[in-house]
């Protein structure tokens, strides 16, 4: 349950929240994302409305405007890697210019080699990258990333991040759940939910997670 929670996160920001399970992280997510709608309130991304809109108006927000990076990938297992990076642009009214997008975020992720292969034949780190190469295809205004290298190692954790990191540099609003030290150590800004709040988190309460 969420309480009053007032949050503008800005085009080149990375925020990232924080909280015990079940404070409501996720739910934030899929607030912002137009996936679940709130008892009050207003949520906008880009300027454009997300409360009180249609099924239709969020649908194509969320093709034009946002993408999400998921803990569990949620590749379509029927597809290979590219297949599934260009899934977006075979919706209708997808915005012009998104296969070749694809195309050249699969080359800048180093994901040609295995562009081909099924999800199950691809390492973790792959898929992550597939997924996120994936958000990203429609060049979102917003990036939602929910415990993004929660699944990962190490490097492909610290892949993922510098990723995450580069989207906010090159102008994206980037909002990250995450549980994680060396997550948090790439954000602008940390804020911790509890009790349905969010509040920002200092130095000393972030060295003390």
């Amino acid at each position: 349950m969420l309480d009053g929670v007032d949050l503008d996160v800005e085009p080149g920001e990375l925020v990232a929240v924080v909280g015990r399970s079940g404070s409501g992280k996720s739910t934030l997510l899929h607030l912002l994302g137009g996936l679940d709608h709130p008892d009050g309130g207003r949520v906008e991304v880009g300027g454009r409305a997300v409360t009180g809109a249609s099924e239709r108006e969020l649908s194509a927000l969320r093709r034009d405007s946002i993408g999400f990076v998921f803990q569990f990938f949620h590749l379509l297992p029927e597809l290979d890697g590219e297949a599934n990076v260009l899934l977006p642009s075979r919706l209708p009214n997808a915005p012009k210019g998104t296969a070749e997008r694809g195309q050249v975020l699969i080359d800048r992720l180093g994901l040609r080699s295995v562009a081909g292969l099924a999800p199950h034949q691809l390492s973790g780190g792959e898929q992550q990258r597939f997924a996120i190469a994936r958000a990203l295809v429609a060049d979102p205004l917003l990036v939602l990333a929910d415990e993004p290298i929660g699944n990962l190692d190490a490097e492909a954790g610290a892949t993922v991040l510098d990723l995450l990191r580069s989207m906010a540099d090159e102008g994206r609003a980037v909002l990250m759940v995450t549980h994680q030290a060396e997550a948090t150590a790439r954000a602008d800004r940390v804020l911790r939910l509890e009790e349905g709040r969010l509040g920002v988190v200092t130095g000393s309460a972030l060295a003390a997670q």
